[in-house]
C-alpha cells in the first residue's frame, strides 16, 4: 500500500476547488479537498512544492503517523494553509484505506450512530416576503431547518442574501467570491442590524410558528457586548443557533456573551486546530464547533476535536456551504454519522457544473443526509470534466463602515 503518485487537480465548475488525488502501487485512489476560497493557488502550491515529494514511496496505510509528520516536520505549524493541505492527504488516506477494506468510511469509524443526518439550508431575502418565498421553498426542497440571513435598511449589500445583485450576475450566497481584479467592496452598519434582525425573527416566527429551527450566521460582525445584546433579543424566538456573533480568535470574549445570554452559540468556521478551541470548551462556552474537516486537518483531527468537546456536551455543526468541494463534504458526512455528539450539519446544494466534476453517492432525502454505502467517502473525480473549467481567481467581498474604516464581512 505504498503511495505511488500524488496529484493537485485545481479546477473551477461554478467555483475554484483544489483536490488531491493519491494513489497506490497497488492502483488504489483516494481523493481529498483543499480548497481554501479566495486563496486556493496557495494550497495548491503548498501540497505541490512541499507536501507530495513527502508521500510518494510512503505507506498509505499509516494514517496517524502521516498526519503527525505533516504537521511537526514543517516545524511552522498551524494555519489555514497548512491544514487544508493536511487535511487533504488525511482525507485521501482514509478514503484509501476505506476502498481497501471494502467498506464505507464511517464503518471504520465505529459504523453509525444514527440513520440519518440532518441538515439545515440557507433561506434569506431582501425584504420579508422575500424571506418568506425563500423559506417556503427550502421547506419544499426538504429542509427540516432553516438558517434566516436578511438584507438591512439601508445597505446595499448584506452577507449571505442570495437575491441581491452580485458583479458577476451568480447567486451571491452560493459564491460570495467575485471574478474580479479587487475584492468587492460593502458597506456595513452595526447599530441597524441590531435594531433591524430582532423583527426580523419575530415576523418568521409568527408567519412560521414555534417548531421550525431557525438559524442565524453574525459572520463575526460584532462586539462581544453588541453579541450579547443581540442574543438577549432573540432570545424569545428561540434560535437553534446564534453562529459567530463575534470574532472568536479572543475565545475570552466570549464569557462576556455567554453570560448575557441563553441563545445557544455557534463558533469555529475560520478555525484550523483544537487549539483555537480550547477555552472555548473547557469553559462551555459555546454549544456547537462549526469547523470544516476541508480546513481543520481532515477527519483525524476533527475526530479529536470532536471527542474533545463531547465531554462537555458540545455538538458538532461541521461548515458546509459550497466552497467545500463534495469530497470534503462526503468526508463530514461519514463523520457526521459516526460521532455520538453530532448536532446538526450545514448543506448548500452544488451547482450542477460542481456534480459533473464530482460524482457522488451521498443523498439528501426528506431533511437528512447520508453517505451511502459505496468503499471509502463515495466521491468519484471527473478529471476529464475537471480540465474543462480552469481556475479563474476570485475574492471574497470585504466591508467598510460608513465612515470607511474596513470592518469585518
Amino acid at each position: 500500500m505504498k503511495i505511488r503518485t500524488a496529484e493537485v487537480i485545481v479546477t473551477s465548475p461554478g467555483r475554484n476547488f483544489v483536490t488531491l488525488k493519491v494513489t497506490t502501487e497497488d492502483g488504489v485512489t483516494g481523493l481529498g479537498d483543499a480548497t481554501l476560497n479566495g486563496r486556493e493557488l496557495s494550497v495548491a502550491a503548498y501540497l505541490s512544492d512541499h507536501v507530495v515529494p513527502l508521500l510518494l514511496g510512503h505507506d498509505a496505510g499509516r494514517i496517524e503517523d502521516t498526519w503527525q509528520f505533516l504537521y511537526r516536520s514543517a516545524y511552522w505549524r498551524r494555519g489555514p494553509v497548512t491544514m487544508a493541505a493536511i487535511a487533504a492527504v488525511d482525507v485521501a488516506l482514509w478514503d484509501i484505506k476505506a476502498k481497501t477494506a471494502g467498506m464505507p468510511l464511517y464503518q471504520l469509524l465505529g459504523g453509525a450512530s444514527r440513520n440519518g443526518i440532518q441538515a439545515y439550508g440557507h433561506a434569506s431575502g431582501r425584504t420579508l416576503d422575500e424571506l418568506f418565498d425563500s423559506i417556503r421553498a427550502h421547506r419544499e426542497m426538504g429542509y427540516t431547518a432553516i438558517r434566516v440571513q436578511t438584507s438591512v435598511p439601508g445597505l446595499k449589500s448584506v452577507y449571505g442574501v442570495a437575491s441581491q445583485p452580485s458583479v458577476d450576475g451568480k447567486r451571491y450566497d452560493y459564491e460570495p467570491a467575485q471574478r474580479q481584479a479587487f475584492p468587492p467592496e460593502e458597506d456595513w452598519d452595526t447599530r441597524a442590524y441590531l435594531r433591524h434582525l430582532p423583527t426580523v425573527f419575530e415576523a418568521v416566527r409568527n408567519e412560521f410558528g414555534p417548531e421550525l429551527p431557525l438559524l442565524h450566521d453574525g459572520h463575526h460582525r460584532m462586539t462581544p457586548i453588541q453579541a450579547a445584546k443581540l442574543g438577549k433579543a432573540l432570545e424569545p424566538y428561540d434560535l437553534f443557533w446564534l453562529e459567530d456573533c463575534t470574532p472568536a480568535e479572543n475565545q475570552a470574549a466570549l464569557r462576556l456573551v455567554r453570560h448575557h445570554t441563553t441563545t445557544p452559540l455557534a463558533i469555529g468556521e475560520v478555525f484550523n486546530t483544537v487549539w483555537d478551541y480550547q477555552t472555548l470548551i473547557q469553559e462551555q462556552l459555546i454549544d456547537y464547533v462549526r469547523s470544516a474537516v476541508t480546513h481543520t486537518g481532515g477527519v483525524t483531527a476533527m475526530r479529536k476535536l470532536l471527542d474533545f468537546a463531547a465531554q462537555y456536551q458540545i455538538k458538532s455543526g461541521i461548515h458546509g456551504p459550497t466552497d467545500i468541494s463534495p469530497v470534503g463534504m462526503a468526508a463530514a458526512l461519514h463523520l457526521d454519522l459516526a460521532i455520538h455528539n453530532f448536532g446538526i450539519q450545514e448543506y448548500m446544494q452544488h451547482a450542477p457544473a460542481t456534480n459533473e466534476v464530482f460524482q457522488q453517492t451521498f443523498t439528501f432525502r426528506d431533511g437528512f443526509l447520508h453517505p451511502g454505502e459505496e468503499p471509502g467517502i463515495g466521491v468519484t473525480l471527473d478529471e476529464k470534466a475537471a480540465a474543462s473549467y480552469p481556475y479563474a481567481a476570485a475574492y471574497l467581498p470585504f466591508n467598510r463602515l460608513a465612515d470607511g474604516t474596513v470592518h469585518d464581512w
